[in-house]
């Protein structure tokens, strides 16, 4: 009997551990994740984004666009937000679309966290722009949900939990929000589950892997 309660107090205690290391790991390094990811979908969304507009072509929105571009690299992020804003509200074709996500990004770099989120919500709802970048939107805008510490918007960690998908092409982003959103509610198998399947999916990519595999070692497989 006493064998048993041993037993029962030690796994007891270990669980106890295995939340600390996870909450401090969150803690410390819930951030770096959370840019890590954004850094992975803006890169894909970017080069598609590129590539379906075709940014380079010389018309008056494409050097418009690519000014505003040069003021976020030169650190002139006041011009830079009035210019996608400018472009966002005038230009044609998919500039007035890039424009927004520029703007939002920007938002999320000035630590406007609400107003990136409100930001990317709207671009989730809007159906007059291609699918793929509506479910960017969705994703986009979760990280920043995850992000905002003590707040209680969740429609898009919620709506993120919908791509998760065959099909979808931002189904490992999908399920790496779902598991740092289990993670922050303590639900350590349901974060289990999702972080194994996205360190055995050959297809997730590497950096996610890594993180899945880090994290699983953390909360326990």
């Amino acid at each position: 009997m006493a064998d048993q309660t041993d037993s029962g107090l030690f796994r007891e205690i270990e669980d106890e551990l295995r939340e600390e290391r996870a909450q401090k790991l969150w803690k410390t390094y819930g951030k770096h994740l959370l840019a890590a990811a954004v850094a992975v979908v803006i890169g894909v969304a970017g080069f598609q984004g590129w590539r379906s507009y075709d940014i380079s072509t010389r018309t008056a929105d494409g050097d418009r666009f690519a000014a505003a571009l040069n003021l976020v690299a030169g650190e002139q992020l006041a011009e830079a937000t009035n210019a996608f804003a400018d472009i966002a509200r005038d230009a044609t074709g998919g500039y007035a679309m890039l424009a927004r996500f520029q703007q939002a990004g920007l938002f999320v770099r000035d630590g406007a966290t609400a107003e990136a989120i409100a930001a990317y919500q709207t671009l989730s709802e809007d159906t007059g722009i291609p699918a793929v970048y509506r479910d960017l939107a969705v994703v986009l805008g979760a990280l920043q949900e995850l992000d905002q510490r003590g707040g209680d918007g969740t429609a898009l960690v919620n709506r993120a939990a919908t791509l998760n998908t065959t099909e979808n092409p931002w189904r490992h982003s999908a399920r790496e929000i779902a598991a740092l959103a289990a993670m922050q509610g303590n639900d350590h198998a349901a974060a289990r589950e999702l972080l194994t399947k996205l360190a055995n999916d050959p297809q997730t990519p590497r950096g996610m892997r890594d993180r899945a595999s880090e994290l699983l070692a953390i909360i326990g497989k």
